[in-house]
């Protein structure tokens, strides 16, 4: 996981929402017909509409977390309301399951290491690409995954690592990435290089690094990898690794009820092809990626 700044974010995201099919700026629709405010009952009577508001932050209203800004493929335009990008068209998805319209659909600013300290939250769940952990779920609730996601690595175009990235060379770089973050963690626990690895406090402050050679590579989810390979002069996603069973779920405060509902929701998105829809319609570009090993 994640995180990237981007400089001309709308024109890019313009020329992406174009690379997956250019959907309009509405709403992503679920193949699930439901009336706005039942719930349908589809999930089951203790997940209707008036069964989960005693779990909810504020009653008749879901109030739903991201970081700000936010960047394709997940969001589109940095405006999470559109619901245009995975993430975006599953909350919407999840939300019309639990019988909200689009309108009683309230997003909030939730900093990305901010989101699994301990303690009360001011929304009902949090959705920004946050790998589950065993140690962040000592501090907060997870959801069951709604992406699989690999690591990626993302280098210079005309940097020494391009030429020679055989597991043995990719020990002798120099290594840079957020603080907290499962990519920081794969870094260490896989690449284990020889140099210590460079930490900061944004993806935004690694890719700078990265462009002004104070680090030779970083790793982050591959869409992302992907997309700023895309959209930044001189980079490049080499490729992604193999899968290490990481996976990105919905982030709620510790012991929220609410989490049954939500698998519950997830998993008809799953069984039903929206969230396979989702992910070919805005993560099938940023997908195709050799695969390395660390």
């Amino acid at each position: 996981m994640r995180r990237i700044f981007v400089a001309a974010a709308v024109i890019v995201a313009a020329a992406g929402l174009a690379a997956c099919g250019s959907p309009q700026a509405t709403t992503t629709s679920s193949s699930t017909t439901l009336a706005p405010g039942s719930g349908g009952g589809i999930l089951g009577a203790s997940c209707t509409n008036a069964a989960i508001q005693k779990y909810l932050v504020h009653k008749g209203q879901l109030s739903v977390a991201t970081d700000n800004p936010v960047y394709v493929p997940w969001f589109y335009a940095n405006r999470p309301e559109n619901g245009l990008g995975y993430e975006a068209a599953t909350a919407y998805a999840i939300a019309k399951l639990l019988g909200f319209s689009k309108g009683q659909v309230h997003w909030v600013y939730e900093p990305f290491d901010k989101s699994y300290a301990p303690g009360p939250k001011n929304f009902d769940f949090d959705i920004n690409e946050i790998s589950v952990t065993s140690q962040r779920s000592q501090a907060v609730t997870f959801s069951v995954g709604y992406f699989n996601d690999n690591q990626a690595l993302v280098v210079l175009m005309k940097g020494p690592v391009v030429k020679n990235h055989s597991p043995a060379a990719l020990k002798t770089y120099t290594y840079g990435d957020q603080i907290g973050t499962t990519s920081l963690a794969y870094i260490n626990q896989y690449i284990q290089p020889t140099n210590q690895t460079k930490v900061f406090s944004t993806l935004n402050d690694v890719k700078e690094a990265l462009v002004t050679n104070q680090i030779q590579a970083f790793v982050t989810d591959t869409p992302t990898a992907q997309y700023i390979g895309s959209s930044q002069t001189g980079t490049l996603a080499l490729g992604q690794f193999p899968s290490d069973g990481e996976h990105f779920g919905l982030l709620l405060q510790k012991g929220n009820q609410l989490v049954t509902c939500l698998n519950k929701a997830i998993s008809h998105l799953q069984a039903n092809g929206d969230l396979a829809s989702y992910q070919k319609r805005f993560l099938q570009s940023y997908l195709t990626i050799p695969t390395i090993k660390p």
